[in-house]
């Protein structure tokens, strides 16, 4: 039975009920671009490093599914997905302020133990607050403005980067704030950026719970019918039930995802110890010297650049979608950045590291909206949460295949020269645009 159309809504509302987004982001970039830096002060080793960073993937794989699954159920004061908003943002600013204060607490345990433990809490709290995001666009929007939705919650990861990454190269360069420290502490600059992310992080989510509104249950009956009898079956074997049953360009989407994530995940963990050892020359292990900060502050920069251009690229790709496909674009955006990662290896000049950073603006910005739009065609109205969840297992496993074996290869295929680890996520960049031609679009 086809139940209501939903109503289309203002531009001022689809920004309001995502700005959270920009806040997440701002915390998940500072992660992205310190983490390892973080935890290379505290005493990780270079092929280690993607061991620790198995902390986002392995919550995500848990804490994802479990949320939307919930959250399709919820139903109180303040709503159905903001709850989680709030109480993710909470968690998650409480792990930006520990975790580059980890050595203080080494009279409990040493601090890289800390340190790990403040980034899977991190991790986790994340993605109690992100998942409900993705699922807010389907539940608010109609069809045809769902790519809109995505896109501007891309544009608002973007944004959030852009200042989440750049903010400890701009504390160090224009505010003087000491960009290095004793061995085993944090430099200054990298600690106020993360207070400084908090504070915005929680200052947005509130934003985006108290400036939007969502539909009560009632409303949502009318525009879903039948969605009351999806949501009688409760329980988390119910999510295995659905995981088995999901739509097959769910599951073509499965190995455009894995390739996509594996490449990412590479770039994260290895980019700093590669700029610092292929392009500074610093030697492996030194982490207190000032060409060793010099390189951190530039990977943080360059994370900025991409995240820049994802953010205008996101505004655009609605239309080079509809202009070709969904397909078409997703590919040309993946193959971008697939040749721009492996174009870092042929750079020697730091100020050259600026331009492969368009190409992976591009992948990355199609990545974080694109297969969401292509998903959210094709799954049950009443099942959105559970499916955007069940569809992170395919963001999160890729990222534990590398976390597991990432720094292995790095140190016996790669003869401990991360630089290559770059060029193998170019590798499966590229592998994962041909994959994406062949998903069959279809409608739910």
């Amino acid at each position: 039975m086809k139940g209501m159309t939903k109503p289309r809504l203002s531009a001022a509302r689809i920004w309001n009920m995502s700005m959270g987004f920009f806040g997440i982001q701002f915390g998940f970039a500072l992660q992205n671009g310190n983490a390892s830096r973080i935890l290379q002060t505290y005493g990780a080793e270079v092929e280690h490093l993607s061991l620790f960073w198995l902390a986002a993937p392995v919550t995500g794989m848990i804490v994802q599914p479990i949320i939307g699954h919930y959250s399709d159920r919820t139903w109180n004061r303040l709503g159905r997905r903001r709850p989680y908003f709030l109480v993710g943002a909470l968690l998650t600013a409480m792990a930006l302020i520990l975790l580059p204060n980890s050595s203080m607490l080494a009279y409990l345990l040493p601090p890289m133990l800390i340190g790990a433990g403040m980034l899977t809490l991190m991790d986790a709290s994340i993605n109690v607050a992100m998942e409900p995001f993705r699922a807010l666009v389907s539940d608010n929007l109609p069809d045809e403005q769902r790519s809109m939705g995505f896109s501007v919650q891309t544009f608002l990861i973007g944004a959030g980067a852009v200042l989440g990454s750049s903010l400890p190269y701009l504390l160090a360069e224009y505010f003087n704030i000491s960009k290095v420290a004793a061995p085993g502490v944090v430099p200054d600059n990298v600690i106020y950026s993360f207070y400084i992310g908090a504070v915005v992080l929680i200052a947005t989510i509130l934003w985006s719970i108290f400036m939007s509104k969502e539909y009560s249950p009632e409303e949502f009956a009318q525009f879903n019918p039948g969605s009351e009898e999806g949501a009688a079956s409760s329980g988390l074997g119910t999510i295995v039930k659905d995981f088995a049953a999901m739509p097959s360009a769910m599951r073509q989407l499965g190995l455009v995802q894995f390739c996509s994530w594996f490449a990412l995940f590479s770039m994260w963990v290895f980019t700093t110890p590669a700029v610092a050892e292929h392009i500074y020359h610093v030697m492996p292990g030194d982490t207190s010297s000032s060409s060793y900060a010099d390189a951190g502050n530039k990977v943080g920069f360059l994370f900025s650049i991409y995240s820049a251009v994802s953010a205008v690229y996101s505004l655009i790709l609605p239309t080079i979608a509809r202009k070709t496909n969904r397909r078409v674009t997703h590919a040309f955006s993946l193959i971008a950045g697939g040749v721009s990662l492996i174009s870092i290896f042929f750079i020697q000049s730091p100020d050259l590291l600026v331009l492969p950073m368009i190409g992976i603006g591009f992948a990355w910005g199609s990545i974080l909206s694109t297969p969401y739009a292509i998903l959210s065609g094709v799954i049950p109205p009443h099942k959105t949460g559970v499916y955007m969840g069940i569809f992170n297992f395919f963001i999160t496993f890729p990222q534990i295949v590398n976390g597991l074996f990432g720094g292995l290869i790095v140190r016996y295929c790669f003869h401990d020269q991360p630089i290559y680890a770059l060029v193998m996520g170019g590798v499966f960049m590229i592998i994962a645009a041909v994959a994406v031609l062949n998903v069959k679009e279809q409608r739910a």
